[in-house]
């Protein structure tokens, strides 16, 4: 793929990719500046040295970064206004997911899924997909990881059964199964502005993928972890009834997956229903003093919401100093199979190489010209891809750290050695699924 030409959009109100400026600092000093910022705000954010919040380094290499040049203020600005919606969404999902997890939604369900897994390893795994598949789908992956990990680890010790196979899929499938919604992830919030296409259509063009991705990981974990499972449980370790579905959480998440639908057949920003959600779920709370207006906002995780403003900054700076020429001459054009699978392969490399989010804010303003399919493309590498490695996506990351407070260790080999397996097995055939979305809906 050529570099893409200069302009402020692009087609369908697209942002157009980025404008290439000569830096304040000679070319070779902003290069490599920028380059060591991008690896220092992703080792902090790997690290967590003395448990700093990631935003501790990312702040002030954004500052950094604009004060020596190698960023304009400018470029800077523009950067944080096209990120600032999405975080704000972000911030409304998290608050919702949070009160769900206070109304005791995620208790219950995990209660329900070992009532109907009766025992059985094998069944215990197969329910563990479905809940994991809808909660990151309707309350994005950070649920899954932050919320839902903890209930599967209770899940299985009430069972009496191995639970690695189950937290395992917690984090895969916080990554896979966020393909489905514009409201999944972060880089789908991303990758849906890029598009510029409506909620009903972005889920109508990613189904197929979604349910593709997962059925694959699901046959390869069946075969990996077949010990695992073959292991009875631990006789007795089944009983009890378990607690009543809160009902007044569930329909606030139906009503705001339902909100969402009808937002963008309206043209409203489906911002809108994720904050009348979290609102209705936050207000409850407070109304009958469950909770303060401090824990409310600590909710929307305001430290991490900076720190993606900040990472976009850092990443900007990259961008505009040489990344994006390097990868326009490696992305392949068109919007065929091959091209497709082509443009995830390299999304999902890159993944592994800086992480997810930066990825998708470099790969996305150079694909967007080429339409629908490129940019879905670049969803599907980023949101699959980061299964490899710890260092994929910043949910695996906090996944592992979950895992630890747990005293459940993860072996590195076993890890790589699942995803080495998966993510070819997922990646191909969901890219496949898109291509054929694409004919049959339009690209």
């Amino acid at each position: 793929m050529r570099a893409p030409e200069a302009g402020k959009w692009g087609r369908a109100g697209r942002p157009a990719p980025h404008r290439r400026r000569r830096p304040s600092l000679n070319t070779p000093l902003a290069e490599t500046l920028s380059v060591l910022l991008l690896a220092a705000v992703l080792a902090c954010a790997v690290a967590r040295p003395f448990n700093w919040p990631e935003a501790v380094v990312a702040v002030p290499a954004a500052a950094l970064a604009v004060a020596t040049g190698a960023l304009s203020p400018r470029h800077a600005a523009d950067e944080i206004s096209h990120l600032a919606p999405v975080v704000g969404f972000l911030a409304a999902v998290l608050v919702l997911a949070r009160f769900c997890d206070e109304e005791g939604l995620f208790r219950a369900c995990g209660a329900w899924t070992a009532r109907w897994a009766a025992g059985r390893p094998g069944r215990l795994l197969t329910a563990v997909f479905a809940l994991a598949s809808a909660i990151t789908a309707a309350l994005s992956l950070d649920a899954t990881v932050v919320l839902l990990t903890p209930v599967v680890f209770a899940t299985a010790a009430h069972m009496g059964v191995r639970p690695k196979p189950h937290v395992y899929a917690c984090t895969h499938l916080s990554n896979t199964a966020s393909l489905l919604l514009p409201v999944s992830n972060l880089t789908n919030l991303l990758a849906f502005t890029a598009a510029g296409i409506g909620f009903v259509r972005f889920g109508a063009l990613m189904a197929l993928p979604w349910l593709v991705a997962i059925a694959a990981e699901y046959a390869v974990f069946r075969r990996f972890f077949r010990r695992d499972l073959g292991t009875a449980a631990a006789d007795g370790a089944n009983g009890g009834e378990p607690p009543p579905m809160p009902m007044f959480a569930l329909l606030t998440v139906a009503g705001t997956l339902a909100g969402f639908v009808v937002a963008s057949v309206l043209g409203i920003d489906p911002a809108w229903s994720a904050l009348a959600g979290a609102l209705l779920l936050s207000v409850r709370a407070l109304v009958r003093r469950r909770t303060t207006p401090l824990t409310v906002v600590r909710a929307a995780a305001p430290g991490f919401l900076a720190f993606v403003l900040a990472l976009g900054v850092v990443v900007r700076a990259v961008v505009d100093n040489g990344l994006a020429d390097a990868l326009g001459h490696l992305l392949p054009d068109g919007s065929g199979w091959a091209a497709l699978l082509g443009v995830a392969a390299l999304a999902a490399l890159l993944a592994n190489v800086i992480n997810n989010l930066p990825a998708v804010l470099v790969l996305l303003p150079l694909v967007a010209p080429g339409g629908t399919g490129p940019v879905l493309a670049v969803l599907l590498g980023v949101n699959i891809g980061p299964n490899l490695t710890y260092a994929g996506s910043l949910a695996t990351l906090l996944w592992r750290r979950i895992l630890h407070q747990h005293d459940h260790g993860v072996d590195l080999g076993e890890f790589t050695r699942l995803g080495l397996l998966t993510v070819p097995a997922a990646l191909v055939p969901a890219t496949t699924a898109l291509w054929l979305s694409l004919r049959w809906f339009g690209g």
